[in-house]
């Protein structure tokens, strides 16, 4: 589905159901150099279970046009206009890793447009170390590599897969792999630039969620546990993944976002 977000379509995957703007709106915001894609199971979860579901593709990435947005900031101002395209006044707004310093921003910055907020595969701040950053910017093969070795947890390449016949870490590597030339490092450098005032963060009102996974590499889980520290009111699950814990535990993931957003209705 489309939509005209600050003068250009903005994609969003709707979990395999129309849009409603009748229920419950849930905005996923997905992490560096990846798309909506990343959302499948949990929108698609959410999406048959009371939600309208709009699973995003960030300006220049996926199938979404339009110039790269190169701060966090910028990102969540796309977000608020996002929503506000949709007709929907306010969303519950998901997010991991990159996606959920956006969603966090956004809760920040526009706290009108956010009934809930879910924080996945979270850090701040959330440094990107410069041997990554340098390949990112060469748009190096490395670059890619190692977002997939660090977004998983260890021996990943063990795992069973949610989806039948589905590799993890390959499809993970296809998917960094294909982004546009330039997006990784633009992602990446968002990340490690943001940082946000931690007397905004305690003041943020939105119900709040924060995941995090045990097995994680790139945001540990005790930073997660700090994050939701500074959230009043905030709920820390833990579950037994990696960072990339919508594909690799996402029923654990659709399950406790169910929970959370449920129960804030509209």
């Amino acid at each position: 589905m489309n939509f005209i977000v600050q003068g250009y379509p903005a994609y969003a995957y709707t979990g395999g159901r129309a849009f409603d703007p009748a229920l419950p709106a849930v905005v996923l915001l997905h992490g560096a150099a990846l798309d909506h894609s990343v959302w499948h199971y949990p929108a698609r979860y959410l999406a048959h279970h009371g939600f309208s579901v709009l699973a995003v593709d960030f300006p220049g990435h996926g199938r979404s046009p339009g110039a790269l947005r190169t701060s966090v900031e910028a990102l969540a101002d796309w977000v608020a206009a996002f929503v506000e395209a949709a007709c929907v006044g306010r969303a519950h707004v998901v997010g991991h890793s990159l996606g959920s310093l956006v969603a966090l921003a956004t809760a920040i910055a526009h706290p009108a447009r956010v009934a809930r907020l879910a924080l996945l595969g979270t850090a701040t701040p959330m440094p990107v170390g410069e041997a990554f950053l340098a390949a990112a910017k060469d748009d190096s093969p490395a670059a890619f590599d190692m977002q997939t070795a660090w977004g998983h947890a260890r021996n990943v390449a063990l795992a069973t897969s949610a989806i039948p016949g589905l590799s993890l870490a390959g499809a993970s590597r296809r998917l960094v792999g294909r982004a546009r030339p330039g997006v990784q490092h633009a992602d990446l450098a968002a990340c490690h630039a943001y940082a946000p005032d931690p007397t905004a963060i305690r003041a943020i009102a939105a119900p709040t969620l924060v995941m995090a996974g045990r097995r994680d590499q790139m945001t540990p889980w005790k930073a997660g546990q700090a994050v939701a520290s500074q959230i009043p009111g905030a709920t820390l699950v833990t579950l037994d993944c990696g960072h990339a814990m919508t594909t690799e535990a996402p029923g654990a993931v659709a399950a406790a976002l169910h929970r959370h957003l449920a129960a804030g209705g509209r």
